[in-house]
């Protein structure tokens, strides 16, 4: 029986509609919450493993913004890209062809590898006039707190795409192994939510087209971060971190906004790195304050 979602009833209040997209070939699947005669329309990239049902519980929080929320190629509802390597470049790539197709000039955000996906997209000349970047990788992960959980993570993706196939998939399928990387992540003590986390990962967290994608990406994640792609990004950008990320250390994070040429940092205590599933109404106050009108000289 599925957790009660302690934020549906307010995204139950915002109309939402599936749409689909041709880029790079294939079929990209993606969900546009919001009026369509909202002032601000931000594109919303998931994380790694995830897919559009992550974010929800920030749009939930921002009824007043034009949200598309597309499921990353090989995750979700979109297939893998026909006959590319999922590797850094190629989601570059997709993110700035999706971006033209369905939003020209939308503001764009991603949460944590969609951090890194979008930084490359917006330094290889995705044109919008804000980035918002939710727990960005801002270190490389096998340097993390956590570094020792990484490399068993590398163990892991490698020994699931090395095995025979069916061994292979039932390993990184597996729900035990799942519930284990959501309990490390979730820090909130509050029973409900947990129960609502492990529920989400339980159901999304496993739903990839193949080993192979999964992989592909898994390797991107781990061998790219936002800091080589910051100093190519000119536009204001908005970083929301969490002070008790295992992932980006909140040192790292202090560091990484000094390398953008005009970004600002948000510190949200108490939560790791899912803020958007923990503290996704703090998040929305940092994202709105960020896209809201200001005055000259000020955010």
């Amino acid at each position: 029986m599925a957790s009660p979602n302690p934020y549906a009833p307010l995204l139950d209040v915002i109309p939402v509609e599936r749409r689909e997209a041709t880029v790079l070939g294939g079929t990209t699947a993606y969900w546009v919450y919001g009026h369509h005669d909202a002032e601000t329309t931000v594109i919303a990239v998931h994380g790694f493993r995830g897919e559009h049902h992550g974010l929800e519980p920030v749009v939930a929080h921002l009824p007043d913004v034009r949200i598309i929320s597309p499921d990353l190629p090989g995750f979700g509802e979109t297939p893998p890209l026909p006959g590319i390597r999922h590797d850094l470049d190629a989601y570059g790539r997709w993110l700035r062809e999706f971006a033209a197709t369905v939003s020209p000039g939308a503001v764009v955000l991603g949460h944590s590898f969609g951090s890194i996906v979008v930084s490359a997209a917006v330094a290889g000349g995705l044109a919008t006039p804000r980035v918002i970047l939710v727990n960005p990788i801002g270190a490389p992960a096998l340097e993390g707190p956590r570094g020792l959980l990484t490399r068993l993570a590398v163990f892991y993706y490698w020994a699931g795409a090395r095995l025979p196939k069916r061994a292979g998939d039932a390993l990184l399928r597996n729900g035990l192994i799942v519930r284990v990387m959501s309990e490390s992540m979730a820090k909130t003590k509050d029973a409900d939510l947990r129960r609502f986390i492990h529920d989400q990962h339980d159901t999304y967290f496993s739903r990839f087209a193949d080993r192979d994608v999964l992989h592909d990406a898994f390797v991107a994640s781990v061998s790219s971060d936002v800091r080589e792609f910051a100093p190519r990004i000119a536009q204001p950008t908005l970083l929301v971190a969490a002070v008790r990320d295992d992932i980006t250390p909140i040192e790292a994070e202090r560091h990484l906004v000094t390398l953008f040429p005009e970004a600002d940092l948000v510190e949200i205590d108490d939560v790791g790195h899912l803020i958007h599933y923990e503290t996704p109404a703090a998040a929305a106050t940092a994202i709105r304050a960020f896209l809201a009108p200001s005055e000259p000289g000020t955010r």
